[in-house]
């Protein structure tokens, strides 16, 4: 389970994010903080694996406070202000939640904080997954991933050189087996593999002939990732 922490100079946002982890199963958050010199004090002394941060506060920026941390550790940035997403972006973070904060987009931030911690736990980095198809499992090797269309219940898996794959699975399933340094959501219905893109136009990506298209839901994440490569 992934320990956590939030820091918000305003208890009602505290508020919202214990109640969106409460209803999450893989998520403990620890404690909440007001101030950041409490926050930092039980970081200290108690490791997480990841911080809920606003960064608009008095005393310290979130972004000034991420820097000062003694180890590296996960962050989602909130805010009510959008002009902070792109330098966000550029500390790693794991994801930026703009105020007022939907559980949908909660819970699609906390998703990806659980992948990049699940691979981070790994002793070796899987290099490819079993999926159950055509009454077998199936092995995929992640290399060889295009992308990943889902159909109502369905996941058409398109591999190059090879036929597609059609798995009952859903995307939040299948997100979860693939390493978030390869693999990203840009659409309800599609995962791309990163380094199979070949170019993006008009919020189109381009992979082997095939056009994927970028919602809006997901293209600040897509396109500050595509900034850092």
């Amino acid at each position: 389970m992934i320990k956590a922490i939030a820091l918000d100079d305003e208890p009602p946002a505290l508020e919202v994010l214990q109640n969106f982890c409460g209803k999450i199963d893989f998520i403990d958050l620890e404690k909440t903080f007001t101030k950041s010199e409490d926050a930092l004090k039980y970081l200290k002394k108690y490791p997480v694996d990841l911080l809920f941060l606003d960064i608009n506060m008095p005393a310290i920026s979130g972004i000034d406070f991420y820097k000062k941390l003694p180890r590296k550790t996960m962050v989602i940035f909130t805010t009510a202000y959008s002009e902070y997403a792109v330098e966000g972006f550029t500390l790693s973070a794991t994801d930026y939640l703009l105020k007022p904060i939907s559980f949908v987009r909660f819970e699609q931030a906390v998703e990806k904080a659980y992948s990049q911690w699940k691979s981070q736990n790994q002793s070796s980095e899987q290099q490819y997954l079993f999926i159950r198809a055509d009454y077998s499992l199936i092995k995929i090797l992640l290399s060889d991933i295009l992308f990943i269309e889902g159909l109502d219940d369905y996941l058409k898996i398109h591999i190059q050189n090879q036929k597609t794959i059609v798995a009952r699975m859903t995307m939040k399933a299948l997100l979860q087996k693939l390493p978030e340094s390869e693999f990203i959501r840009v659409h309800r219905s599609f995962i791309v593999s990163i380094s199979k893109i070949e170019k993006v136009r008009s919020k189109i990506i381009y992979i082997n002939d095939e056009e994927i298209p970028v919602s809006a839901s997901y293209e600040v994440t897509f396109f500050a990732l595509l900034n850092q490569q």
